[in-house]
């Protein structure tokens, strides 16, 4: 697993459901930790578009509906609860998730 990649999890609390995430943490800990810090994603498009960015489906990132990255919902789970990876954003894509996760938690530039 590296940054970037989307991943099928199990997650816990409210978003317990399996469900795409998409790994947020750097590479230096992947692989080195018992859990993973991530980024559920979900169909439900909401008004907030500096916290929610929008994916289409696309062979690539292995989703088969439009879906949104929640930003805001960034937690870390048990690496036992990821179940296969399903595919991998592209850089620009991932670029705009450090820009919204610096703003989300106030990291500056």
């Amino acid at each position: 697993m590296k940054r970037g990649d989307i991943v099928l999890c199990s997650m816990s609390s409210d978003f317990g459901k399996v469900r795409p995430a998409v790994v947020v943490q750097s590479d230096t800990f992947n692989g080195v930790r018992d859990t993973t810090s991530l980024c559920p994603l979900t169909t439900t498009d909401i008004e907030a578009p500096l916290f929610r960015i929008m994916l289409n489906p696309a062979p690539s990132n292995g989703l088969v509906k439009q879906s949104w990255i929640m930003i805001d919902k960034v937690c870390s789970i048990k690496n036992s609860r990821v179940r296969k990876i399903q595919g991998a954003l592209t850089d620009n894509e991932l670029k705009q998730i450090d820009v919204a996760l610096r703003q989300w938690l106030a990291l500056g530039d």
